[in-house]
């Protein structure tokens, strides 16, 4: 299958991938891996990649489009894929199109996560994170630590990211509305959206996911 993953921030599309291109046996492709990857290799995309971070500026679509179209063409991708967090916005979800229709094949589903935003803001806002570097996780709500502010595995102290404040999460949500959100119609148009509640334990989610995507075949 070759599925695209969509949500907002903090509706789990990390975790939920993992275990989706696990129980599917195709592989998982996110940004992030995409440019880590390309610029540790040094390909001329990663350089490119490289030169806007550096700069402060974003990764322009094209760059971004052509480490996708890059990572889709490797072999064990050739039976589908799961994309995560490409495309970002309409232009890409177009692009994206196209690269497919050359290769004559075409996505099969968009899976898209629903998450209430003020559950999105309790989840992110309430992350502790251990200053050690093992860099532990806790919630305030979810996962506690046995003392408040410290690691239960170190004893380090537990802090709140800055772009895990509420405003910073907020401000988050306002992109994804203006920038992403629009491709759910995109692809609606085309049939292609499964909509699914994010709430509940991963396991059920995932469980949700996989019932809608057979569903959907």
């Amino acid at each position: 299958m070759r599925i695209v993953l969509v949500g907002p921030p903090g509706a789990g599309k990390g975790t939920q991938a993992a275990f989706l291109a696990k129980n599917l046996s195709i592989p998982h492709i996110s940004t992030g891996d995409l440019f880590r990857a390309n610029i540790s290799q040094g390909t001329d995309l990663g350089k490119q990649a490289k030169a806007f971070m550096d700069a402060g500026n974003l990764v322009p679509d094209e760059v971004t489009i052509g480490m996708a179209k890059d990572r889709m063409a490797q072999p064990d991708a050739v039976n589908g894929f799961l994309l995560d967090g490409f495309p970002r916005n309409v232009s890409q979800a177009q692009a994206l199109d196209e690269a497919l229709k050359a290769d004559d094949v075409k996505l099969d589903a968009v899976l898209d996560l629903e998450v209430p935003e003020d559950e999105v803001v309790k989840r992110i806002a309430g992350r502790r994170v251990c200053r050690n570097e093992s860099a532990h996780v806790f919630h305030v709500t979810y996962s506690p630590p046995k003392q408040e502010g410290v690691c239960d595995v170190c004893g380090g102290e537990l802090y709140q990211r800055g772009d895990d404040s509420e405003d910073t999460v907020r401000k988050r949500l306002e992109v994804y509305h203006t920038q992403t959100e629009p491709i759910i119609d995109y692809y609606r148009a085309q049939g292609l959206v499964v909509t699914i509640s994010a709430l509940g334990k991963v396991d059920e989610v995932t469980e949700r996911a996989m019932d809608a995507l057979k569903g959907d075949k």
